[in-house]
């Protein structure tokens, strides 16, 4: 048995604060070929099961959140439980196969038993089929879910002889949490007094409204979804012109992509009007098969009142670098730590008050997650794409998942049925973005 982490923990109380969310992340793997039977089928998934017992337990929460809530074995596990197969409607192309996606985006997860499905879809068209991986959030994030989708695969990369599992730990005992609460402020008080400077226009950023825009608002239960391709060396060739990172380019990129959705909804993209979280991995290179959440995040606004793709990109490079370079990520993930060290019931108080606030002042969050490196196959046949999907919560309309695979980059969109029905917009406009800094990285001006 062990416990949940404090922002594990958040993402159970996100979830109960709003019945229309879902706080599930996916990967959605195209392959090439006939599918696998269901008894195939089946192996494989008893092979990744061998590998996480996390798949196996479910989530127990304590009376009166005494402590925190814990992974226990379940024993009433059944792998048929998490088994689905679905079929596409014709012509079972990859628009029906992203409107099924966005269904399972909807789709809550069953508490009673362990946390994550699969779904097989065996008749995509072009002799292909599709498996969708879906965990929730309080599981994994997303380098831990691509590490579990990789244990499909045929095609492994090296990983030592089992996967990092982070160590249990007990619970605090009703004294061993008084005796928390008592040394807390001495403990905690030159903690607080580095993070503060720190994380105050972090607070400022997410508490002090952002202009009024359609990006942020109440949400609808139903989901939509859209995905945007490009290749990685492209990326790599525009970061080299401009001396920038591949995150910078794919920001940039989804900056140029918000303007032109203002834009053509008859909205003034003006500065410092779209504000975004972009989570930042605190994972050791040595824990990437360990479950669990371990990011922070730093929140930027983008650009989207530059007209110039170029000024953009550099624009985002500088804001990223100066957020980074303040320590916001890190200090954030402080924060984490000290809310790990009060008692289950006060933490889970103020990640529940956290998601009941009706924040205004964030209209996007972007998630990068490095990939598989080199092609994966599973059951025989190559994985052709794979694309990241997660959710929409606290008022924030759009969410964009990148990710990248062997030479392969992709951004999975996820919006609000109803108030983003031009979702289509998004990746047709980071495509063109990508398109215009290609041929200024290949022709500079003079």
């Amino acid at each position: 048995m062990s416990e949940l982490g404090p922002l594990d923990t958040g993402f159970l109380e996100l979830e109960d604060s709003d019945r229309h969310v879902n706080v599930a992340i996916a990967a959605i793997a195209i392959v090439a070929g006939p599918p696998p039977g269901r008894q195939q089928f089946e192996q494989i998934m008893v092979r990744a099961l061998s590998r996480y017992e996390r798949l196996r337990q479910r989530m127990r929460r304590a009376p009166l959140d005494l402590t925190a809530p814990s992974w226990q074995e379940d024993p009433d596990f059944a792998l048929s439980r998490h088994i689905r197969w679905a079929a596409l409607p014709s012509p079972r192309d990859e628009r029906a196969l992203r409107e099924l996606v966005a269904d399972e985006l909807t789709r809550r997860l069953d508490r009673e038993h362990p946390l994550w499905q699969v779904v097989m879809v065996d008749n995509l068209a072009g002799n292909r089929w599709a498996v969708i991986v879906k965990a929730h959030h309080s599981m994994v994030d997303g380098i831990a879910g691509v590490a579990v989708f990789e244990s499909l695969c045929d095609a492994e990369p090296d990983r030592p002889p089992g996967p990092a599992t982070q160590p249990a730990k007990t619970g605090p005992s009703l004294i061993g949490a008084a005796g928390t609460m008592v040394r807390l402020p001495y403990t905690a008080s030159r903690f607080a007094v580095r993070t503060a400077r720190t994380l105050v226009p972090v607070l400022l950023d997410t508490v002090v409204p952002s202009p009024a825009s359609s990006l942020n608002g109440p949400l609808g239960r139903r989901r939509r979804y859209a995905v945007a391709h490009t290749a990685l060396p492209e990326l790599r060739e525009i970061g080299v012109a401009f001396d920038a990172t591949v995150n910078d380019v794919a920001v940039a990129a989804l900056a140029g992509a918000y303007r032109r959705l203002l834009c053509e909804r008859g909205e003034q993209p003006a500065p410092g009007s779209v504000r975004i979280v972009i989570p930042v991995s605190m994972r050791p290179s040595e824990a990437k098969y360990a479950m669990g959440n371990q990011v922070s995040a730093v929140i930027a606004a983008l650009p989207v009142d530059i007209g110039d793709p170029v000024d953009r990109l550099r624009m985002v490079h500088e804001r990223i670098s100066r957020h980074r370079s303040r320590g916001e990520a890190e200090a954030e993930a402080s924060l984490l730590t000290l809310a790990d060290r009060l008692p289950a019931g006060v933490a889970a108080w103020v990640f529940r008050a956290a998601a009941r606030f009706p924040q205004h002042g964030i209209s996007a969050l972007a998630t990068n997650v490095p990939g598989p490196r080199h092609r994966l196959s599973i059951a025989g046949g190559e994985v052709q794409q794979v694309w990241p999907g997660i959710p929409i919560a606290m008022r924030i309309r759009t969410t964009v998942a990148m990710l990248s695979y062997a030479d392969q980059f992709a951004f999975g969109i996820t919006g609000d049925f109803d108030t983003t029905p031009d979702i289509d917009m998004i990746p047709a406009a980071i495509t063109g973005e990508i398109e215009a800094l290609l041929r200024r990285a290949r022709n500079p001006a003079p």
